[in-house]
Order: C-alpha cells, then sequence, then structure tokens
C-alpha cells in the first residue's frame, strides 16, 4: 500500500510503505509516543502513560509497561513480522504476565523499580509524574496507585501486541482468545512510512471489537467516586467487621476534624479516604501527615512531609512514631515515596495507649512546623 502527500493541493508524492529496521527502534517509538497504540478504540479517551521498558521478570523483560487513569496496567511486546512464529508472540506476552503475577511482587518492589524508571528518564518521582500526567491532585493520586496496586495484585493485566504487519492466523487467535477467556489481549499493525524528516504510523487495532461490548457491560470499570462523610463510614461499617478498629477510625476522624488545618476526601473507586493536612506556613501548598482508608487501614505521609515541607521535618516525625503505631525500619517506611503504604488500624494502633501517644506526637508536630 502507498500513500499520497501534498502540500496545498500540489506536488503530489507517492509514499511507499517503509519497515522498521530494528525491534528497538520500535520499542522506543512506543515508549516516546504511547498515543500511537490506538487504546481509544478500548476506552473512550484513554491516556496512556509508558512507565518501563524491559521491565524484568523470571520469564524475560517486558518491552514495555504502562498504566491509564483508572489504573489498568498494560504489558507491552513489540515484534516485527520477519520473526517466524507469531502464535509464540501471544504466548510470550500472557507468559510475562503470569510471572509478574506469579512472583509474588509487591506493590512496594514494584513501584520502586518503576519509580527508578521515571527518575532517570524525568528526573521526577513516580507519582509526581503520575499526577503530572493525569492531572491529578493529591488524594487522586494515592487512589490512581491504590487501584494499580490491586490490579497488580489480582494478576488483572492488559496485554498489547504490537507488529508491523499481522497475518490472519494471529488476527483469528486474538479473537479466539477475547471470546472464550478473561483475559484482555490485543494486537496492533503498525503500518510505517517515512518522508524526509517526517514519520507517518497508521495504527489498526485487533481484538477490541470483541471486549469493547464487554466492557461496556461490565462493572468491574473503576469510576472515580467524591466520597464524604456519610459515605465513607457507611462504607466502613460494611467492610470493618472490628468493633474496636471502627472504634478507632471515628477517634481519628474526630481527632482530625478537630486539629488539621483541612480534612480532605478521597475520590477512590473502591475505597473512601480522608486525609489530615497542614499548613506549614502562610502561602505555603498543604502536606499530607496521614490518610485514613474506610477498609481500616492507615497510611502515614513521610514522603509528602518530605516533599512539602522537609526531610528533617519528615524525619522528626518517624523518630517521635518509631517503636509503636505500626512503625517498621525507617528505609521501609520512606520506600513508597509518599505512595501512602498502608497498615491495618489494628497493627498501629493496637490498644488506646498508642492511639493517644500517636494524637499526642502530631500534636507536637504540628505545633512545631508552625513556630
Amino acid at each position: 500500500m502507498a500513500i499520497i502527500i501534498s502540500k496545498k493541493g500540489k506536488n503530489a508524492q507517492r509514499i511507499e510503505k517503509s519497515n522498521f529496521e530494528k525491534e528497538d527502534y520500535l520499542q522506543q517509538y512506543i515508549y516516546d509516543n504511547p498515543e500511537s497504540i490506538p487504546l481509544y478504540d478500548i476506552k473512550e479517551d484513554i491516556r496512556l502513560l509508558i512507565l518501563a521498558r524491559e521491565f524484568p521478570t523470571n520469564s524475560g523483560p517486558i518491552d514495555a509497561i504502562g498504566v491509564d487513569k483508572d489504573g489498568e496496567i498494560y504489558l507491552i511486546e513489540t515484534k516485527l513480522y520477519k520473526n517466524p512464529d507469531k502464535r509464540y508472540v501471544v504466548a510470550q506476552v500472557l507468559d510475562y504476565g503470569a510471572a509478574l503475577w506469579s512472583e509474588g511482587l509487591d506493590f512496594d518492589e514494584f513501584s520502586r523499580r518503576l519509580d527508578e524508571e521515571v527518575n532517570k528518564k524525568l528526573k521526577i518521582p513516580l507519582r509526581e509524574r503520575l499526577k503530572e500526567f493525569f492531572e491529578l491532585g493529591d488524594e487522586e493520586a494515592v487512589s490512581l496507585l491504590e487501584n494499580i496496586r490491586q490490579n497488580l495484585n489480582k494478576g488483572n493485566f492488559r496485554f498489547v501486541v504490537l507488529m508491523d504487519k499481522l497475518h490472519d492466523q494471529l488476527k483469528d487467535l486474538i479473537i479466539f482468545i477475547n471470546e472464550n477467556s478473561r483475559f484482555d489481549i490485543f494486537a496492533v499493525e503498525l503500518e510505517y512510512y517515512k518522508h524526509e524528516e517526517y514519520e507517518i504510523l497508521i495504527p489498526r487495532i485487533f481484538g477490541a471489537e470483541v471486549k469493547k461490548d464487554i466492557a461496556v457491560s461490565s462493572s468491574g470499570k473503576r469510576q472515580y467516586r467524591e466520597w464524604d462523610k456519610e459515605s465513607f463510614f457507611q462504607d466502613a461499617q460494611a467492610k470493618i467487621q472490628d468493633k474496636t478498629a471502627l472504634a478507632t477510625l471515628s477517634e481519628l476522624y474526630k481527632f482530625s476534624k478537630e486539629n488539621a488545618d483541612s480534612v480532605e476526601w478521597g475520590s477512590g473507586a473502591d475505597k473512601g479516604t480522608f486525609t489530615f493536612k497542614v499548613i506549614p506556613w502562610e502561602g505555603e501548598n498543604k502536606a499530607s501527615v496521614f490518610t485514613v482508608w474506610s477498609d481500616g487501614a492507615v497510611s502515614f505521609r513521610f514522603g509528602n512531609i518530605q516533599r512539602k515541607i522537609d526531610q528533617n521535618v519528615a524525619d522528626a516525625l518517624y523518630e517521635k512514631l518509631k517503636g509503636y503505631a505500626g512503625m517498621k525500619s525507617k528505609e521501609y517506611m520512606y520506600s513508597s515515596k509518599g505512595f501512602a503504604l498502608r497498615i491495618p488500624l489494628q497493627t498501629a494502633f493496637p490498644d488506646q495507649k498508642a492511639i493517644s501517644r500517636f494524637k499526642q506526637a502530631i500534636l507536637e508536630f504540628k505545633k512545631e512546623i508552625k513556630s
């Protein structure tokens, strides 16, 4: 196939299809231009953020890992047509997903690796990149990371195979898998042209025609929602069986309402949150100190304090809380870099004495940063 290029209706030129010479170039092209993957045929208004290339697993490196605003994880494999067995490509990308899931990779390690990749390229943390790319606030970013965590833990991945040419047998295989399994697997054919300094890419996706109908009727698609006190505590009543944990949650909310500079509600799809925030000095951005979840967990926000206020201030709060309130090693608590590491309320506050000490430490912390 050829395309015709002209300028203002004159000097039309016929441009013949070109080839990607190397898979590495195709991988880099997709990494730099994720909009080349026509995922809008799967989800309207989707934006895909590629976070890492050559992500290691026990079955080999995944060419690229990306996420969307709903926290869906995309495993992307690129193959040129000259590779002999296209059916092997499907098996390979599924194998990568199985390896990523079966390795039991916890979210902190997964996010740490992604954070390294983002920092290496853009010199900013993963969380800030997500906020910047998807235009999110702090609590929306927390909810997005929680959705990514859940998808990783459950092995919910979307597989995308990119090729410069698809043969009919592979198209049939993709449709067969999508009609007869719970997998989301898509094949994308990339038609490539070069003209002077320009590159022209015509993408076509296969497999979306099956999964689109399922996605429309599925209740599994995550939607952001606005939480408030009423919906938060309704959700907590439904999810938390332990009466002591429920009482602790209510006590933390009352304490936050009375002492925080602001209490902000999250917008997560599956769980509600409220966050205790402080304004360190007039005119500065609010810093998150801790977040409480409607399923009975608390997150200590050392990374946010470190970024919004100061490393020494974050360290001082850690020292106040060390030895109780579910604290682990400093390295472990800081490894999340603000990704809201979650600790069950029963672990964080095993008795009333721990709650009292925690509240006192927060009040001292707030007084010190404002002095």
